[in-house]
């Protein structure tokens, strides 16, 4: 056989296979190859996980600058307080985001994984092939010696003794 020359070629899941919570996020050209189309789904997971760090870094910053202890006067003590709150709920909205983030990225794992499907089916197959064959095997020479009558002839026992002195001589 001749081997041709073809791209990769992969079942990713494509925009359009994708529930209506994760389709709009991916912004993919479906004319893409399959390498090009996975890089690119890549690159957009890891933007958003980018974001959502420097979200959750930028908040941590912010509130160890808030919490300088200092001459302040009620105003500013109220008005850290409220910055101080709306940078935590910011930090947590990220964090709930990045666990949402891993627990879409589990699931498309867990749902696309046919490479390893595929590969214990190709290896079963394999061993049912093997087996196949040497029970193919088993029965052909069954078969041969039922035709030519071997089991039918059983040894006599006086080949059988002479066959014994004989070894024992040599």
């Amino acid at each position: 056989m001749a081997q041709r020359n073809q791209q990769f070629e992969t079942d990713a899941i494509r925009p359009t296979g994708l529930s209506s919570t994760i389709a709009p996020q991916h912004r993919v050209d479906d004319k893409l190859n399959s390498a090009e189309y996975l890089d690119a789904v890549e690159e957009e997971w890891n933007k958003r996980v980018d974001a959502e760090v420097e979200t959750l870094v930028g908040g941590m910053q912010d509130l160890v600058e808030l919490a300088t202890v200092g001459d302040k006067d009620k105003h500013r003590i109220y008005e850290d307080a409220f910055e101080t709150e709306l940078r935590a709920e910011n930090m947590v909205r990220a964090a709930h985001s990045l666990l949402s983030i891993v627990h879409s990225l589990k699931l498309m794992i867990l749902l696309s994984d046919e490479g390893q499907v595929v590969e214990r089916r190709q290896k079963e197959l394999t061993q049912i092939v093997k087996e196949t064959e040497a029970a193919k095997e088993r029965a052909a020479e069954e078969w041969r010696k039922l035709v030519d009558g071997e089991e039918a002839e059983e040894p006599s026992a006086e080949g059988e003794a002479a066959e014994d002195d004989d070894a024992m001589e040599e």
